[in-house]
């Protein structure tokens, strides 16, 4: 492998952890998740036929991989999968951290699929051709998930904040 494409691989990390961590929800997973991915991008790198974009041959790795810790997660049914979310690092208010803790409890509340492509369109600003590549659907496929995902927030974010509810004093 040349420096330059060694360079270009390690570039895509700090991306890879956010969307990890979007997937997971868990800051070990996640980092596990990424090691995983770049391990297998680095013996695959020859595979690679640098007609496309690195970044979107690397998130397509990732997605592979998580899904299929999923299926063996879910053909070990002595594990328990956690419904709490890990506590997220303090931010520089509390009002803030609060806000961050409870858009990814309702980011974790959307179906893998939808959430996918939500985090790989608005987090990682991959493109629609793109996501479709990393996923292995049609555009099409893309456009309605992410149409699905961003309605299903929406109503997420204004049922939270609907009258009758308490609210945190600002």
């Amino acid at each position: 492998m040349r420096a330059q494409d060694e360079a270009n691989l390690v570039a895509c990390i700090p991306s890879l952890r956010r969307y990890a961590r979007g997937l997971t929800a868990d800051r070990d997973r996640a980092d596990d998740l990424v090691q995983d991915t770049l391990e297998r991008a680095w013996t695959r790198f020859p595979l690679w036929q640098k007609r496309g974009d690195l970044r979107a041959w690397i998130f397509g790795i990732m997605h592979n991989q998580f899904i299929d810790q999923l299926r063996a997660q879910r053909s070990r049914p002595d594990e328990v999968a956690k419904d709490d979310l890990p506590e997220q690092a303090a931010r520089a208010t509390q009002s803030d951290g609060l806000e961050v803790r409870d858009l990814d409890r309702l980011l974790q509340r959307l179906p893998p699929d939808q959430r996918e492509v939500l985090l790989l369109v608005a987090v990682e600003a991959l493109s629609y051709q793109e996501v479709a590549q990393v996923l292995g659907v049609p555009i099409g496929t893309v456009m309605s998930r992410l149409s699905r995902a961003r309605e299903r927030l929406g109503t997420a974010l204004k049922d939270r904040d609907a009258p009758g509810r308490l609210h945190r004093i600002k």
